[in-house]
């Protein structure tokens, strides 16, 4: 008999023939998330079992697990032979001396002599004469015993069903580049398509000195959070001091936020390019801001040639992503007090539904192209 963690996947069940390519990157994606604790990882009749593992290690490696997607539950159990005493061993050490409980069980091995009724009821009635002081309540019970009888004369016993991040596995629906700020909803925008299976590298516009350096480093702290989902990732950081100092001199005050945008998504697309990415991510939030208007984000997707913007939390209200925040773990720190760069020269009555044709106007007094290629010589990579 020994100890076990016990993960089942999630949509991989349906992906057919193109399965194998799934389990794979999710068996990657579980190595490197446990590769600092001694322990082996073995695949086993659609799902994987951590073992080898010490006592004090079983918490650390499930919450580990629990930021992988791909999986849809997890539990702590132990793996014994299938026959009816090994596995009354097993659940000694799942139920309690007291209290109410009752058996589930699962027969995945079909040429098992008992069927899962019968399974249960003779354990349960062990576990009664075991535990005197036990009683059987199938409806609210303190305990569930579950029971899973494998192949090859092998059986799993367990309690609790953890929630894993389900989702699919980081890897296998391309790459794309997050516009990461310092609030709450762009980390959560990273997270919701990493979830998708995308892997996500981070591109952060600062505006020091206007911004501080703790603003800074706020955001490479996000980016560390973010990549317990997204099996590690890469933060850019890039200076629009310039670019801001060139609207404020000749550009209308109103447009700021707007042509700022334009020259982001400019910039971001001609980076992502550059690391092979597919799309740009945003945070964004419908009529969440006065930038994030239709119009504005018309605005915006207008400078963007060749890759799709994605905006996952289009349709979230603030409550939502704020929950999704809290969920992830990212939210103490999204709401330290530290500026990003719009707040940067923000004017007091910023366009709501800027028209193209005026935008056109005011950016036409700038060296658009000069602009980006003195942004691009700022460049910091940080490997998270």
């Amino acid at each position: 008999m020994e100890k076990v963690i016990i993960l089942r996947y999630a949509e991989i069940y349906l992906k057919g023939k193109n399965r194998g390519f799934f389990e794979k990157a999710l068996e990657n994606n579980l190595q490197r998330a446990i590769k600092d604790i001694p322990c082996e990882l073995v695949r086993q009749n659609g799902r994987y079992l951590v073992r080898s593992f010490a006592e004090e290690d079983a918490e650390t490696l499930v919450e580990k697990l629990k930021k992988v997607f791909g999986i849809h539950s997890i539990s702590v159990g132990m793996e014994t032979n299938s026959d009816l005493e090994s596995i009354l061993e097993g659940a000694k050490l799942v139920c309690r001396p007291n209290g109410t409980f009752k058996v589930e069980s699962h027969r995945g091995d079909k040429s098992y002599p008992l069927t899962s009724v019968e399974i249960s009821k003779k354990l349960g009635g062990m576990l009664l004469a075991t535990f005197p002081k036990l009683e059987v309540d199938v409806h609210t019970p303190d305990v569930v015993v579950r029971v899973d009888i494998r192949e090859h004369g092998k059986a799993f016993v367990f309690g609790d069903v953890q929630e894993g991040a389900n989702g699919m596995p980081v890897g296998t629906a391309g790459k794309g580049l997050l516009l990461l700020s310092g609030g709450i909803d762009s980390p959560v925008a990273g997270y919701m398509m990493a979830k998708r299976g995308m892997k996500v590298d981070c591109l952060h516009f600062h505006s020091y000195p206007y911004t501080n350096m703790q603003a800074k480093e706020k955001v490479v702290e996000l980016a560390h959070i973010l990549s317990q989902y997204t099996c590690g990732t890469t933060l850019y950081t890039v200076s629009v001091t310039h670019i801001q100092e060139a609207i404020h001199e000749k550009c209308k005050p109103q447009f700021m936020i707007t042509l700022l945008r334009r020259f982001m998504y400019r910039i971001a697309e001609r980076h992502a390019l550059k690391l092979g990415g597919q799309c740009i991510i945003t945070g964004e939030s419908l009529g969440q801001v006065a930038s994030q208007t239709i119009e504005g984000m018309t605005s915006s997707n207008s400078v963007v040639e060749k890759l799709p913007v994605l905006r996952p939390l289009v349709g979230f209200d603030k409550n939502e992503i704020i929950d999704r925040s809290l969920a992830m773990g990212a939210y103490e720190t999204s709401i330290l007090p530290f500026e990003d760069c719009c707040t940067v020269f923000l004017p007091d009555f910023p366009a709501i539904r800027p028209k193209l044709d005026e935008i056109a106007k005011e950016e036409a007094k700038l060296d658009v192209e000069g602009l980006i290629e003195e942004a691009f010589q700022s460049v910091e990579k940080i490997k998270i």
